[in-house]
C-alpha cells in the first residue's frame, strides 16, 4: 500500500536514509519561478530524499510561495517552500488571502531572502518613485515577490495603472531590460542572483536602497527586516545597499503524519553541507536556525526533532 503525499516547492535531501512510515510515499514537488533559485535547490533535493527513502517517487513541478501556501490550505499539495512574510498573511487572513488558512504548519527556516530592484544604470532612476510612467518587469501573479512589488509601489503611491508593467519570469525579464524594453526589473531570491548577474554581464545596472522603504512597509507586514547586499555582490557595485529582507522557510499540511514530517525535518538538518552545495545561503543552518519563529505555528512532527535538539517551539 502506497499513501499519497503531495509536495509543493520542496524536496528534501537526504544523503542517508532516516526512519519513515512503512508506507512509501508519492511526492508531488513544486519549487519556484525558473531563474529562482527553488528550482535547482528543488531538483536536488528530490535526487537526495528518493536516494535515501526506498520506494519514495518525487515529481518537481513549478511553484511560487502564495500558490504554493495556497495549495496545502486547499489539500492540493502536503508541502512546500514558502516565504515567511506571506506565509504570516495566510494565516492571518491578510490580502493577498481571502481567509485565514489553519491547515499551513511550519516546519523549518532555510535561509534570507532579499527583494532587490535592479535598474539599468542610464536610465535616471535613484529611488523606486522614479520609476511611474516606466516600464517594469516583475514575476508572474502569485508569486510572492510580485506582491512585494506591488506593496513597494503602493507605499509610493504608485499603483500598476501607473506602470508598464510585465508579469515575466526571471529569464524573460532579464531579457527585457537588456533589450531595452524595460528599465527595472524586481525579484526576491538570495544573493548573488544568477539573473541579476547575467544581465549586469551585458548592460551596467543599479541597486535601489530601499532602507528608506522599511517604515511603511512594516505597516502592510511586520515581517519585513532590512538585509544588506555587501560591495562588490555584483559587478561595479561600489557600496553596500540595503533592501527589504523575509525568509524562504517549508511549510506542510498540519495533517501530515507527524513521523513522516519528523524524519523529514531530520533530513534536512543532517544534510545542510549537501543543500548547500546548490544554494550558498544554507551554509551553517543549523537546527536552531531552522527553529527560527517567524509567527508560523510548527508542525507536530518537526517539533518532536527540534524537542530533541533541545529547542521549544510553539505547535499548531
Amino acid at each position: 500500500m502506497k499513501t499519497s503525499i503531495k509536495v509543493l516547492g520542496l524536496s528534501l535531501g537526504l544523503a542517508f536514509t532516516v526512519a519513515v512510515p512503512a508506507t512509501a510515499a508519492e511526492l508531488k514537488l513544486m519549487t519556484g519561478p525558473q531563474g529562482g533559485v527553488w528550482v535547482p535547490l528543488g531538483g536536488q533535493l528530490k535526487d537526495l530524499w528518493e536516494k535515501a527513502v526506498p520506494g519514495l517517487a518525487v515529481q518537481s513541478l513549478p511553484g511560487a510561495g502564495i500558490a504554493n501556501v495556497r495549495g496545502i490550505e486547499e489539500g492540493k499539495t502536503d508541502v512546500g517552500f514558502g516565504n515567511s512574510i506571506s506565509t504570516v498573511d495566510a494565516v492571518a487572513g491578510r490580502p493577498p488571502f481571502t481567509k485565514p488558512h489553519t491547515n499551513v504548519c511550519n516546519i523549518a527556516t532555510l535561509y534570507p531572502q532579499f527583494f532587490q530592484v535592479v535598474v539599468r544604470a542610464d536610465a535616471g532612476v535613484n529611488a523606486v518613485k522614479d520609476l511611474k510612467g516606466k516600464s517594469v518587469a516583475a514575476q508572474p501573479r502569485g508569486n510572492t515577490a510580485e506582491e512585494i512589488t506591488k506593496q513597494i509601489f503602493q507605499v509610493n503611491g504608485i499603483t500598476y495603472n501607473d506602470l508598464k508593467m510585465s508579469f515575466v519570469s526571471y529569464t524573460d525579464a532579464v531579457a527585457q531590460v537588456q533589450d531595452g524594453h524595460a528599465v527595472a526589473f524586481t525579484l526576491g531570491t538570495t544573493i548573488p542572483s544568477g539573473a541579476v548577474m547575467d544581465l549586469a554581464s551585458a548592460r551596467d545596472i543599479k541597486l535601489l536602497d530601499l532602507a528608506d522603504q522599511l517604515p511603511a512597509m512594516r505597516k502592510l507586514n511586520p515581517g519585513y527586516t532590512l538585509v544588506t547586499v555587501p560591495k562588490g555582490t555584483y559587478p561595479k557595485q561600489d557600496k553596500d545597499v540595503q533592501v527589504i529582507g523575509y525568509a524562504t522557510h517549508i511549510v506542510a499540511s498540519c495533517k501530515l503524519p507527524e513521523d513522516t514530517v519528523y524524519a523529514m525535518t531530520k533530513t534536512m538538518a543532517q544534510n545542510v553541507n549537501q543543500m548547500a552545495l546548490v544554494n550558498k545561503a544554507i551554509v551553517g543552518l543549523t537546527p536552531k536556525g531552522m527553529a527560527e519563529d517567524i509567527g508560523v505555528p510548527f508542525h507536530k512532527g518537526a517539533a518532536k526533532f527540534y524537542k530533541e535538539a533541545g529547542i521549544t517551539v510553539l505547535t499548531h
